[in-house]
């Protein structure tokens, strides 16, 4: 059973339909609101719901039966044209619905301006936000952004937006061919890895096997952490009706994602559902988890130099790994940068794998890296700082964030 990414494709391809139907449908006159796409939704809402859709919302069991439901409303939503939505429907859809939008405005704008980086500040500031886009607007800037690309292919960003745009569109096998191209340029981004294995694996048929299996593989080495790919990962192990693997990827998604957050609360039925077919227990509630004796604490700072380049609301990770031996994360703590200068306790608690703990190594390197993105992937731009490597139980550790992912 495709647990993660057949949630994540429908929630995503229903969204889309709901907005892309009516128009083509329509009047001709119906058409996507860039007033309803605006900075405040794009910063605080896709947040969120990109967190959710990443690693799903409800638990494995309910699974066909929130496919069902989908199914229904999505149905009932497009006969009803440009009516008004029932009282009664999730508000989770909704948002989704809104901002589908988003990354085909995002795609108008890189496409009139030219760089991903000016899309943030052309949403804010330009005058023809209030504008709209018809299907025919919007194929044409798919079509002129694609046509740029193939003039000038030395552009991963551009691909990675062309890519994200034809899976919302539901062009899997666009998108696959464009995700090709960007992890051709960028080999080792593992969000993006882990996007282009969730879009091939929809132009399969919503099958994991084969190659979005090994693109998934290829995330995990780049990112131990990322959500998308454990995600995919306990996806494909639950297929092949391996639960003690699917288990223990979608555990590590436990290690790193806040303990009162609805997507860890989402997650734990599935990581008992999968535990219980396993034959083990389930996992103990947060309340229940006693702490580990392999501990390693400290203070991070930020250097004042680099104080400019953070926001309150970047994200702050404070990792151990062993000082020699394998790099995956022992211990990973998540915070925000309004949390620096950040006192920290590391310890066995909060392992990603019962079997490599901070008790099991003697010495370990503490790293604190601030970033952007809401997962634990370095890319350029993110300010990181280490400590010296150190004993296990040591306290006192000093880690000054001082230097820039090139």
């Amino acid at each position: 059973m495709m647990v993660f990414v057949i949630i994540i494709a429908l929630l995503v391809t229903g969204a889309v339909l709901y907005v892309v139907l009516p128009l083509l449908r329509g009047s001709g006159r119906a058409a996507v609101s860039r007033n309803a796409v605006n900075v405040a939704v794009y910063q605080d809402q896709l947040g969120e719901l990109e967190n959710d859709l990443q690693a799903g919302t409800i638990a494995a069991h309910d699974y066909e039966k929130a496919r069902q439901e989908i199914e229904k409303r999505l149905l009932e939503d497009v006969s009803a044209g440009e009516q008004a939505l029932p009282s009664g429907r999730s508000g989770l859809v909704g948002a989704v619905a809104v901002a589908i939008s988003i990354p085909v405005c995002a795609l108008a704008l890189y496409w009139l301006v030219g760089t991903p980086e000016a899309v943030n500040s052309e949403l804010a500031s330009s005058e023809s936000a209030s504008q709209q886009l018809t299907p025919e607007q919007i194929e044409a800037m798919v079509g002129g952004l694609a046509a740029r690309l193939k003039e000038n292919p030395d552009n991963p960003d551009g691909w990675a937006t062309l890519a994200r745009t034809y899976s919302t569109l539901g062009k899997y096998t666009e998108a696959t061919a464009a995700y090709a191209e960007a992890t051709q340029r960028l080999p080792n981004d593992a969000q993006l890895l882990a996007d282009y294995a969730d879009a091939l694996g929809m132009a399969q048929g919503r099958r994991l096997r084969g190659e979005p299996e090994k693109l998934i593989a290829r995330a995990l080495v780049a990112d131990p952490t990322n959500i998308k790919a454990l995600a995919l990962a306990g996806t494909v192990a639950f297929d092949k009706k391996d639960y003690a693997t699917a288990a223990k990827h979608w555990e590590r998604i436990l290690a790193v994602a806040p303990a009162d957050s609805r997507l860890a609360q989402s997650l734990r039925a599935s990581v008992d559902e999968a535990r219980a077919l396993s034959g083990k227990p389930p996992l103990p509630k947060p309340s229940q988890v006693a702490k580990g004796t392999g501990t390693v604490s400290g203070v991070a700072k930020l250097s004042p130099q680099l104080a400019g380049k953070v926001s309150p609301t970047d994200t702050v990770f404070i990792f151990a790994r062993a000082a020699e031996g394998p790099r995956l994360p022992l211990a990973i703590l998540r915070k925000q940068a309004r949390d620096l200068p950040l006192a920290f306790v590391l310890d066995d608690s909060m392992a990603m794998n019962p079997e490599m703990k901070l008790s099991s190594v003697p010495r370990v390197i503490v790293s604190a890296r601030v970033s952007k993105k809401s997962d634990a992937t370095a890319r350029p731009g993110d300010l990181e700082g280490q400590s010296a490597p150190v004993s296990v139980g040591a306290q006192r550790v000093e880690i000054l964030i001082d230097s820039e992912v090139r």
